[in-house]
Protein backbone atom coordinates (compact mmCIF):
# COMPACT_ATOMS: atom_id res chain seq x y z
CA UNK A 1 0.00 0.00 0.00
CA UNK A 2 1.09 3.71 -0.77
CA UNK A 3 1.82 6.61 1.80
CA UNK A 4 -1.62 7.38 2.62
CA UNK A 5 -1.37 11.29 2.59
CA UNK A 6 -1.93 12.77 6.03
CA UNK A 7 -3.85 16.18 6.14
CA UNK A 8 -0.89 17.37 8.03
CA UNK A 9 1.13 19.84 7.49
CA UNK A 10 3.13 18.25 4.02
CA UNK A 11 6.14 19.02 6.66
CA UNK A 12 6.38 22.66 5.36
CA UNK A 13 8.58 24.68 7.59
CA UNK A 14 6.68 27.93 7.32
CA UNK A 15 7.12 31.36 9.81
CA UNK A 16 4.24 31.83 12.08
CA UNK A 17 5.16 35.39 12.75
CA UNK A 18 5.24 37.34 16.13
CA UNK A 19 2.26 35.66 18.55
CA UNK A 20 1.29 37.45 21.75
CA UNK A 21 -1.27 35.50 24.10
CA UNK A 22 -3.36 36.02 26.87
CA UNK A 23 -5.86 35.27 28.77
CA UNK A 24 -9.17 36.97 27.36
CA UNK A 25 -11.81 38.86 29.72
CA UNK A 26 -15.30 39.10 29.06
CA UNK A 27 -18.55 36.41 29.20
CA UNK A 28 -19.00 33.47 26.53
CA UNK A 29 -21.78 34.17 23.97
CA UNK A 30 -22.00 30.62 22.09
CA UNK A 31 -25.94 30.62 20.83
CA UNK A 32 -24.51 33.90 19.26
CA UNK A 33 -21.69 32.36 17.38
CA UNK A 34 -24.10 29.28 16.31
CA UNK A 35 -26.43 31.69 15.15
CA UNK A 36 -23.54 33.64 12.87
CA UNK A 37 -22.23 30.29 12.19
CA UNK A 38 -25.67 29.15 10.45
CA UNK A 39 -25.77 32.45 8.65
CA UNK A 40 -22.75 31.86 7.38
CA UNK A 41 -23.47 28.06 6.11
CA UNK A 42 -26.80 29.05 4.34
CA UNK A 43 -25.40 31.84 3.03
CA UNK A 44 -22.09 30.23 1.44
CA UNK A 45 -20.10 32.28 3.01
CA UNK A 46 -16.82 30.32 3.71
CA UNK A 47 -18.03 27.27 1.26
CA UNK A 48 -14.47 25.49 1.08
CA UNK A 49 -10.62 25.85 2.24
CA UNK A 50 -9.34 25.73 -1.28
CA UNK A 51 -9.99 28.67 -2.92
CA UNK A 52 -12.15 29.37 -0.18
CA UNK A 53 -13.32 32.33 1.87
CA UNK A 54 -13.10 32.81 5.57
CA UNK A 55 -15.07 32.08 8.58
CA UNK A 56 -16.47 35.37 10.50
CA UNK A 57 -13.70 36.39 13.39
CA UNK A 58 -14.23 33.91 16.40
CA UNK A 59 -17.03 32.00 15.18
CA UNK A 60 -16.44 28.57 15.48
CA UNK A 61 -14.76 29.64 19.54
CA UNK A 62 -14.12 25.43 19.88
CA UNK A 63 -11.44 25.42 17.34
CA UNK A 64 -8.14 25.22 18.43
CA UNK A 65 -4.36 25.48 16.69
CA UNK A 66 -1.82 22.35 17.55
CA UNK A 67 1.76 23.93 17.00
CA UNK A 68 5.38 22.89 17.33
CA UNK A 69 7.26 24.35 19.91
CA UNK A 70 9.59 26.19 17.33
CA UNK A 71 6.05 27.56 15.70
CA UNK A 72 6.61 25.93 12.00
CA UNK A 73 3.87 23.30 11.52
CA UNK A 74 0.36 23.05 12.40
CA UNK A 75 -2.36 20.88 12.92
CA UNK A 76 -6.12 21.52 14.03
CA UNK A 77 -8.19 20.19 16.79
CA UNK A 78 -12.06 20.70 18.82
CA UNK A 79 -11.78 22.04 22.48
CA UNK A 80 -14.37 19.39 23.65
CA UNK A 81 -13.77 20.48 27.15
CA UNK A 82 -12.29 23.18 29.12
CA UNK A 83 -8.79 21.14 29.81
CA UNK A 84 -9.48 18.80 26.74
CA UNK A 85 -8.93 18.67 22.45
CA UNK A 86 -9.64 16.44 20.33
CA UNK A 87 -7.22 15.99 17.23
CA UNK A 88 -5.92 13.61 14.72
CA UNK A 89 -3.01 11.16 16.55
CA UNK A 90 -0.83 11.18 13.56
CA UNK A 91 -0.49 15.25 14.94
CA UNK A 92 1.60 13.53 17.42
CA UNK A 93 4.65 16.26 17.65
CA UNK A 94 2.79 19.25 19.17
CA UNK A 95 3.48 20.73 22.64
CA UNK A 96 1.24 23.49 22.38
CA UNK A 97 -2.55 24.75 21.50
CA UNK A 98 -3.70 27.90 20.60
CA UNK A 99 -7.76 29.09 21.52
CA UNK A 100 -9.47 31.92 20.56
CA UNK A 101 -7.32 31.98 17.30
CA UNK A 102 -8.35 33.78 13.89
CA UNK A 103 -5.35 35.05 12.24
CA UNK A 104 -2.25 33.12 12.91
CA UNK A 105 -0.49 36.45 12.25
CA UNK A 106 -1.95 38.79 14.53
CA UNK A 107 -1.61 38.81 18.22
CA UNK A 108 -5.40 39.19 18.83
CA UNK A 109 -4.28 39.68 22.51
CA UNK A 110 -7.51 40.27 24.23
CA UNK A 111 -8.82 36.94 22.65
CA UNK A 112 -6.26 34.64 22.75
CA UNK A 113 -5.18 31.79 25.32
CA UNK A 114 -2.29 29.55 25.51
CA UNK A 115 -1.99 26.10 26.78
CA UNK A 116 0.46 23.57 26.91
CA UNK A 117 -0.02 19.82 26.69
CA UNK A 118 0.40 17.77 29.51
CA UNK A 119 -0.64 14.23 28.08
CA UNK A 120 -1.37 13.06 24.54
CA UNK A 121 -3.57 9.64 24.68
CA UNK A 122 -3.92 8.45 20.92
CA UNK A 123 -6.41 6.15 20.31
CA UNK A 124 -4.90 2.87 21.53
CA UNK A 125 -6.13 1.09 18.16
CA UNK A 126 -4.64 3.79 15.74
CA UNK A 127 -2.58 2.26 13.16
CA UNK A 128 -0.34 4.95 10.98
CA UNK A 129 0.04 2.39 7.95
CA UNK A 130 -3.98 2.51 7.31
CA UNK A 131 -5.25 5.59 9.03
CA UNK A 132 -7.70 3.58 11.08
CA UNK A 133 -8.80 4.84 14.66
CA UNK A 134 -6.59 8.12 13.69
CA UNK A 135 -7.84 10.02 17.23
CA UNK A 136 -6.02 11.18 20.16
CA UNK A 137 -6.80 13.48 22.94
CA UNK A 138 -4.96 16.09 24.59
CA UNK A 139 -4.84 17.13 28.14
CA UNK A 140 -3.91 20.85 28.46
CA UNK A 141 -1.81 22.12 31.59
CA UNK A 142 -4.53 24.13 32.97
CA UNK A 143 -7.97 24.33 31.95
CA UNK A 144 -8.73 27.37 29.33
CA UNK A 145 -11.06 30.02 30.36
CA UNK A 146 -14.46 30.21 29.22
CA UNK A 147 -14.90 33.29 27.33
CA UNK A 148 -16.59 34.29 24.27
CA UNK A 149 -13.97 33.30 21.51
CA UNK A 150 -13.04 30.01 23.94
CA UNK A 151 -16.02 27.58 23.78
CA UNK A 152 -15.69 23.99 24.19
CA UNK A 153 -18.08 21.92 21.72
CA UNK A 154 -19.96 19.37 23.84
CA UNK A 155 -20.17 15.82 22.29
CA UNK A 156 -23.02 15.19 21.01
CA UNK A 157 -25.25 11.80 22.00
CA UNK A 158 -23.38 9.08 19.50
CA UNK A 159 -24.67 7.49 16.40
CA UNK A 160 -22.89 4.89 14.90
CA UNK A 161 -22.95 6.26 11.35
CA UNK A 162 -23.78 9.72 9.41
CA UNK A 163 -25.66 8.90 6.25
CA UNK A 164 -24.51 9.42 2.55
CA UNK A 165 -25.52 12.79 1.50
CA UNK A 166 -25.63 14.96 5.07
CA UNK A 167 -24.37 18.24 4.41
CA UNK A 168 -21.13 18.90 6.60
CA UNK A 169 -18.39 21.82 7.51
CA UNK A 170 -14.77 21.27 7.64
CA UNK A 171 -12.62 24.18 9.42
CA UNK A 172 -8.87 24.53 9.62
CA UNK A 173 -5.84 27.32 8.78
CA UNK A 174 -4.57 24.62 5.92
CA UNK A 175 -3.24 25.37 2.83
CA UNK A 176 -5.68 26.93 0.27
CA UNK A 177 -4.40 25.52 -2.41
CA UNK A 178 -2.20 22.63 -3.60
CA UNK A 179 1.51 23.32 -3.13
CA UNK A 180 0.65 26.66 -1.35
CA UNK A 181 1.04 28.33 1.75
CA UNK A 182 -1.27 27.86 4.89
CA UNK A 183 -3.92 30.35 5.47
CA UNK A 184 -3.63 32.84 7.92
CA UNK A 185 -7.15 32.76 8.54
CA UNK A 186 -9.58 30.31 9.60
CA UNK A 187 -11.44 28.81 6.77
CA UNK A 188 -14.25 26.53 6.19
CA UNK A 189 -15.76 24.72 3.71
CA UNK A 190 -19.16 22.54 3.37
CA UNK A 191 -18.73 19.25 2.22
CA UNK A 192 -20.85 16.40 1.62
CA UNK A 193 -20.64 12.63 2.75
CA UNK A 194 -19.95 9.95 0.33
CA UNK A 195 -21.40 6.69 0.20
CA UNK A 196 -18.25 4.15 1.37
CA UNK A 197 -18.64 1.54 -1.86
CA UNK A 198 -18.80 4.46 -3.69
CA UNK A 199 -15.07 5.88 -1.90
CA UNK A 200 -13.67 2.42 -1.95
CA UNK A 201 -14.52 1.77 -6.03
CA UNK A 202 -11.96 1.31 -8.45
CA UNK A 203 -13.43 5.12 -9.53
CA UNK A 204 -12.71 6.46 -6.29
CA UNK A 205 -10.25 5.66 -3.77
CA UNK A 206 -10.03 1.48 -5.53
CA UNK A 207 -9.60 0.32 -1.77
CA UNK A 208 -5.89 1.86 -1.16
CA UNK A 209 -6.53 3.38 1.34
CA UNK A 210 -9.44 0.88 2.37
CA UNK A 211 -12.48 3.60 3.59
CA UNK A 212 -14.00 1.32 6.86
CA UNK A 213 -16.63 1.86 9.14
CA UNK A 214 -14.70 4.11 11.62
CA UNK A 215 -13.91 6.61 8.35
CA UNK A 216 -16.22 8.61 6.79
CA UNK A 217 -15.13 10.24 2.94
CA UNK A 218 -16.52 13.45 2.55
CA UNK A 219 -16.01 16.15 -0.10
CA UNK A 220 -17.73 17.96 -3.25
CA UNK A 221 -21.17 16.65 -4.74
CA UNK A 222 -20.78 19.48 -7.23
CA UNK A 223 -18.03 21.11 -9.30
CA UNK A 224 -17.13 23.35 -5.67
CA UNK A 225 -13.50 21.02 -5.14
CA UNK A 226 -14.53 21.97 -1.65
CA UNK A 227 -11.86 20.04 0.57
CA UNK A 228 -10.09 20.00 3.54
CA UNK A 229 -5.96 19.74 2.92
CA UNK A 230 -2.71 19.97 4.22
CA UNK A 231 -2.40 21.77 7.77
CA UNK A 232 -6.18 21.01 8.38
CA UNK A 233 -5.61 17.57 10.09
CA UNK A 234 -7.26 17.42 13.50
CA UNK A 235 -10.16 19.97 13.09
CA UNK A 236 -13.53 19.01 13.12
CA UNK A 237 -16.17 17.65 11.05
CA UNK A 238 -19.71 19.27 11.58
CA UNK A 239 -22.30 17.08 10.44
CA UNK A 240 -25.59 19.25 11.07
CA UNK A 241 -23.95 21.18 13.52
CA UNK A 242 -23.01 18.13 15.73
CA UNK A 243 -19.44 16.92 15.65
CA UNK A 244 -19.04 13.89 14.01
CA UNK A 245 -15.59 13.38 12.99
CA UNK A 246 -11.81 14.45 12.68
CA UNK A 247 -9.95 15.24 9.64
CA UNK A 248 -7.35 12.64 8.88
CA UNK A 249 -6.12 12.18 5.36
CA UNK A 250 -6.91 12.62 1.31
CA UNK A 251 -5.67 12.23 -1.52
CA UNK A 252 -2.11 13.83 -2.44
CA UNK A 253 -3.88 16.24 -4.23
CA UNK A 254 -6.66 18.44 -2.30
CA UNK A 255 -9.84 18.84 -4.04
CA UNK A 256 -10.05 16.68 -6.46
CA UNK A 257 -13.95 15.51 -6.87
CA UNK A 258 -12.32 11.30 -6.76
CA UNK A 259 -10.18 11.99 -4.08
CA UNK A 260 -11.91 13.44 -0.92
CA UNK A 261 -11.21 13.61 2.17
CA UNK A 262 -11.22 11.25 4.68
CA UNK A 263 -11.89 11.81 8.31
CA UNK A 264 -11.75 9.82 11.50
CA UNK A 265 -15.44 9.28 12.41
CA UNK A 266 -16.85 9.32 16.10
CA UNK A 267 -18.80 6.11 16.40
CA UNK A 268 -20.72 5.02 19.31
CA UNK A 269 -17.12 3.13 20.15
CA UNK A 270 -15.44 5.60 19.68
CA UNK A 271 -17.66 8.35 21.53
CA UNK A 272 -17.34 6.05 24.54
CA UNK A 273 -13.38 5.68 24.32
CA UNK A 274 -13.30 9.57 24.45
CA UNK A 275 -15.13 9.84 27.63
CA UNK A 276 -13.91 7.06 29.78
CA UNK A 277 -10.28 8.27 28.91
CA UNK A 278 -11.20 11.89 29.87
CA UNK A 279 -12.74 10.44 33.56
CA UNK A 280 -9.92 8.19 33.85
CA UNK A 281 -7.18 10.89 33.58
CA UNK A 282 -9.55 13.95 35.63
Amino acid sequence: MDHIPFRGNKYQSEQAGKLHYTNMKGKGHLFTHLLVLLLCLITGEGAEIIGGNEVPPHSLPFMALLQNSEGTKFCGGTLIDLQWVLTAAHCNIFSRVLLGVHSRSKSEMEYRQLGNVKDKVPHPLYNHTTMDNDLMLLKLDRKAKKTEAVQPLTLPPPVQDVPAGTGCVVAGWGVTENDGGMSDVLMSANVTVIDRALCNSKDYYNLDPIITNEMLCAGSKDESHADSCYGDSGGPLLCEGKLRGVTSSGGKQCGVKDKPGVYAALTKEQTQWIRKTIESLL
